[in-house]
């Protein structure tokens, strides 16, 4: 394997947690270094705008925009452009920002304009500064759908306007059954020295980009360390209904029950020390599925947060031989 700061680093990403984890990657490596392979299930039109909430939270957060606080979205954020939509609009519970809007203009006349959502979110990127590559996952239009008691709801429509409530009996993925991998993809994948699932969402953040053809089989035949980080501590998201969605779907609501959910390409799992203080069990559990556990702080509230455990991760995995010489 090459040396830390050249390795070849490919994430799947979804959400706040992925986006944290990221900025302390680019601290760690070089920007170029890194791929992210992000999730457009959640993405949704808003006022005939083409939104992608993953790849904006990645993009602005890799261009230290984000608004730090919520983790999401521009700082000093204004809504009068939101307000002055409620003339026309009975529904304007998705909060867009007068400057987010910028974005999904942009994105909005590049797809009218025939280029692929890959091509949009590569201007948007090189606009922004960003030097590592962003990949939408797929430039199909795939939606995840939320089955509750109220229904089946559009993933936007449960996770805003419904704010996560109801028992989740069933995640599908509206479009998958015509979608592909986006170019580049897989090819990120098989060219990575080391890949990793951040603290997402393993049902709603992950589940889609899985779900792509190709994608969950060139995780199994790579021979790059594969590390996938915990979106619980102690049991618990730090943010988003995770708990809520593996309960409802009887999957067990923790660490093991997350990694269950990889256990066939992922060979390293990395716990909060929260998850082993008192009870070795979930590492002992680990390591019985086969699985090398890295136990560290995954909480990542500051910035020095996010590097620590990037470090950690990539130092880890550079010492660790390929899967295909153990």
């Amino acid at each position: 394997m090459s040396s830390l700061t050249s390795s070849r680093i490919t994430a799947l990403a979804g959400g706040v947690g992925a986006a944290r984890f990221l900025r302390g990657v680019v601290r760690v490596v070089p920007e170029t270094n890194l791929s992210v392979i992000v999730n457009t299930g959640d993405d949704e039109e808003f006022f005939g705008l083409s939104v992608s909430p993953d790849l904006d939270t990645v993009t602005y957060t890799l261009a230290n925009a984000v608004d730090s606080e919520k983790g999401w979205g521009l700082p000093r954020e204004t809504h009068r452009c939101l307000a002055a939509l409620g003339r026309y609009y009975t529904d304007t519970w998705f909060g867009l920002g007068d400057a987010d809007l910028a974005t999904h203009l942009f994105r909005t006349q590049a797809l009218r304009q025939g280029r692929t959502l890959s091509q949009a979110t590569a201007a948007i990127a090189r606009q922004w500064g960003i030097k590592a590559t962003v990949l939408p996952m797929s430039n199909e239009r795939v939606r995840t759908v939320v089955h509750t008691e109220a229904g089946a709801l559009p993933f936007q429509e449960y996770f805003v306007k419904q704010r996560s409530e109801g028992q989740v009996s069933k995640v599908a993925f509206s479009g998958m059954e015509t979608a592909q991998a986006a170019p580049g993809v897989v090819e990120a994948l098989y060219s990575a020295e080391l890949i990793v699932l951040p603290p997402s969402n393993p049902i709603v953040s992950i589940g889609p980009i899985l779900s792509l053809p190709g994608v969950r089989e060139a995780l199994r035949a790579t021979s790059a360390p594969v590390v996938a980080i915990s979106p619980l501590v102690a049991g618990k998201p730090i943010k988003g209904p995770a708990d809520r969605m593996l309960a409802g779907l009887g999957i067990e609501v923790s660490s093991v029950g997350v990694a269950k959910l990889y256990h066939d390409f992922v060979d390293t799992f990395v716990l909060d020390r929260q998850d082993i203080e008192h009870d070795p069990t979930p590492r002992e559990r680990l390591e019985k599925m086969g699985m090398t556990v890295i136990v560290t702080d995954t909480v990542m509230s500051a910035m020095d947060k996010s590097v620590a455990l990037a470090r950690a991760v990539i130092e880890f995995a550079h010492q660790k031989r390929p899967k295909a010489e153990s």
